[in-house]
């Protein structure tokens, strides 16, 4: 297959024209229902959303240790809490595709967003560790509703660099709001002198989200703003074979599923391994606290998305006009680079204080390079009417085998890791009598603790490294799949016959 590379037919769609099959002609955005500010104030609502989204789901990584201590549980079941409620959102996240493609957005984000908040409120009083695993999957479900819907109406609203800039606001909510669960949850925590406290803050923010999605956003018709609205959906699995066959969507999506395993690991089990680093600096002390920790994650996690993901669509605009592969490469280009940088700062972190921390950053902003670009790629090599069925289908496959299975998969080999060291000759066992067991002295545990969980996390780099080679495959197809969607938008602004042009698009 062709890739188009130094194709004119690419550069000339920027500014809103394809050449398909050798003839000109010009695709006429129309101008989506309501005003440019009003647009404007829906994707403000919508990254305001997507901010106490990831706000919401981080906040269990701040106080971590604290769940841990009160439910009495281990690595594996700490990192089974983050893979539960990725489980159910994967799970959930096609069946709100296929409504959000054919139903109001609008009313199915609001229903959702109210669900998470609901959930999470109930889930912090739960006393037992089955009834707060089962709320926590719950709000894997309400979250699905949105994050598989918000993304298809930016794309109705705006096209090409307007699109990419709006994207770029909304997905840097993601970084940033992981940080501030960090920061939000840790710190609320220590406040109140609860960790049930930490959990009650973005159920309160969700409500008001509710009644802003309902007042506020638009819900334009699908492939309004690109000309394409005369499009009508097709049956699902007419959807799904198209996309299975669309290879700058399923290399992409592949490769952002090793982002996905990568940021859930990190963001998971980073606060409480950097903790148990700078606790062996300081000699087992308490000096070191894990809210401090946290916090400090936290800021290195907003400012690494806050120049990360603006940055990679400023790099983007810039390359694309000359490299009509440029979006990919970027993306590969990034994790290639995050891969030594992050390995270097988990092996740095137990004898070193300040290059770690530097080192992290500058490997988190490798990785948020892409967030906004991934995105784009999706939105324009594949038509309108398939969108919220390929973003739910990309939410599927980067969860599942991304970060559902990440925390869990750390959290399970940190464990395996420690018992073996527990058998070694050479560790030490002293016997407990209040316990009435053999335990391994403090000083020693920590060290096999931090060990265990560190050549755990080693296996982020790694995959790294594959994402890296998948965005890089992805350059070569990405520019015929893109002038398929130009040609299917064209057309069907022109109102001919929709059924025949879905077609088109698979061959």
């Amino acid at each position: 297959m062709s890739s188009g590379r130094g194709s004119p037919a690419l550069r000339d769609s920027e500014s809103g024209e394809a050449l398909i099959g050798g003839s000109p002609t010009t695709v006429a955005p129309c101008a989506p229902r309501g005003s440019d500010r009003a647009n404007k104030f829906t994707v403000a609502v919508l990254c305001f959303v997507n901010l106490i989204n990831y706000m919401d789901r981080f906040t269990l990584a701040g106080i971590l240790t604290d769940i841990q201590t009160y439910f009495d549980i281990g690595d594996d079941s700490g990192g089974l809490l983050q893979t539960v409620f990725i489980l159910s959102y994967m799970v959930f996240a096609p069946i709100f595709g296929y409504l959000g493609d054919r139903y109001s957005r609008t009313k199915i984000m609001a229903c959702g967003v109210f669900l998470w908040s609901i959930t999470t409120l109930i889930g912090s009083f739960m006393t037992n560790f089955g009834g707060f695993i089962f709320f926590r999957a719950m709000v894997g479900i309400g979250e699905a509703s949105y994050s598989t819907i918000a993304p298809t109406i930016i794309s109705d609203l705006f096209v090409k660099d307007v699109r990419s800039k709006m994207l770029a606001f909304f997905y840097f909510a993601i970084p940033v709001g992981s940080g501030l669960g960090y920061i939000i949850g840790s710190e609320t925590a220590n406040a109140m002198g609860s960790w049930q406290w930490g959990l009650r803050v973005t159920p309160v923010l969700g409500i008001v989200a509710v009644f802003l999605i309902l007042l506020v956003v638009n819900d334009p018709e699908r492939g309004e703003a690109e000309g394409g609205s005369h499009a009508k959906p097709t049956s699902y699995k007419e959807d799904l074979r198209s996309l299975l066959k669309n290879p700058s969507f399923m290399l992409s999506t592949a490769g952002f599923t090793c982002v996905a395993f990568v940021a859930g690991a990190l963001a998971w089990w980073g606060p409480r391994f950097i903790y148990l680093g700078m606790r062996l600096q300081n000699g087992g002390s308490n000096a070191v606290t894990l809210n401090d920790v946290s916090f400090n994650f936290g800021i290195i996690t907003m400012m690494s998305g806050l120049i990360g993901v603006p940055l990679g669509v400023f790099i983007g605009e810039i390359a694309i006009k000359k490299f009509p592969q440029a979006h990919p490469i970027i993306c590969g280009i990034g994790l290639l680079t995050s891969a030594p940088l992050l390995g270097l700062s988990l092996w740095l972190i137990e004898n070193y204080s300040v290059s770690p921390f530097v080192l992290m950053f500058f490997g988190e902003l490798a990785l948020n390079l892409n967030w906004a670009i991934v995105a784009d790629i999706l939105l324009y090599v594949v038509i309108p009417t398939r969108r919220s069925t390929a973003e739910a289908f990309q939410i599927l496959i980067s969860h599942m085998f991304g970060d559902a299975g990440s925390p869990y998969l750390v959290g399970v080999i940190s464990e395996a890791l420690k018992m073996a060291a527990a058998t070694l000759p050479t560790t030490h066992h002293i016997y407990d009598p209040v316990k009435n067991v053999t335990v391994i002295p403090s000083g020693e545990s920590d060290l096999i603790q931090f060990k265990s969980l560190q050549y755990a996390l080693f296996t982020t780099s790694f995959i790294e490294v594959l994402g890296g080679i998948f965005f890089l495959l992805t350059a070569i197809y990405v520019v015929n799949d893109k002038m398929k969607v130009e040609k299917f938008i064209t057309e069907n602004s022109e109102s001919q016959p929709t059924h025949r042009f879905a077609h088109q698009i698979e061959t």
